[in-house]
């Protein structure tokens, strides 16, 4: 897993709620195992025409907000199936983090799992960085995951995260890694039993 310490980055609006995690990846590019191409298939219906063509309309077709880094979604982001694909296309497309007012139970663990940062944040800060965003399309935001605090312009919020995602983030390890961080200590409690 990449490890994370902290973000500044422009930032993409997606003002819509209840997106699922079909809509993010849909069903039909399920079938892979790794991550190679997903970028290419996130919001796949909502990206393309059925030609193809790229729609002009949706915010990721649109030049001005390439690169950012960070996703300003509605509330309820992640509903629906369990697919761990959503948050691989997210990262796979160049997303280290995503700002909700809520995120459902399983994206967000998958989410954490994967190196991607949700961000839940009231409904008065949303509603603030929505409009801010709306005037001044290129601003970036920061995030510092030691402090959990997201910062804009005019201030800075605090986001829930427990304290093991947070260090397994840090130190840029999955579950696996981090057990294996105390393999030493492992092999001298096994080699201590009768």
């Amino acid at each position: 897993m990449a490890q994370f310490t902290s973000l500044t980055s422009r930032v993409m609006p997606l003002p819509v709620n209840d997106i699922d995690t079909d809509q993010i990846i849909p069903a039909q590019f399920l079938k892979v195992t790794d991550k190679n191409g997903l970028a290419d298939m996130l919001f796949y219906h909502w990206r393309f025409n059925d030609d193809g063509s790229p729609t002009s309309d949706f915010v990721l077709n649109k030049p001005e907000y390439k690169g950012a880094q960070i996703l300003l979604a509605g509330d309820n982001f992640g509903c629906g199936s369990s697919r761990e694909h959503a948050p691989w296309a997210l990262t796979a497309y160049g997303f280290r983090a995503v700002i909700s007012t809520s995120f459902a139970d399983i994206f967000r663990n998958n989410s954490l799992k994967n190196g991607l940062i949700p961000i839940i944040v009231d409904e008065i800060t949303h509603k603030m960085l929505f409009d801010y965003i709306e005037e001044v399309p290129n601003a970036e935001l920061a995030v510092d995951l030691a402090s959990h605090t997201l910062t804009f312009p005019n201030g800075s919020v605090n986001f829930p995260i427990d304290p093991f995602n947070k260090t397994c983030l840090l130190n840029g390890v999955d579950e696996l890694g981090y057990i294996l961080g105390f393999e030493k200590e492992i092999a001298a409690y096994e080699q201590s039993r009768p």
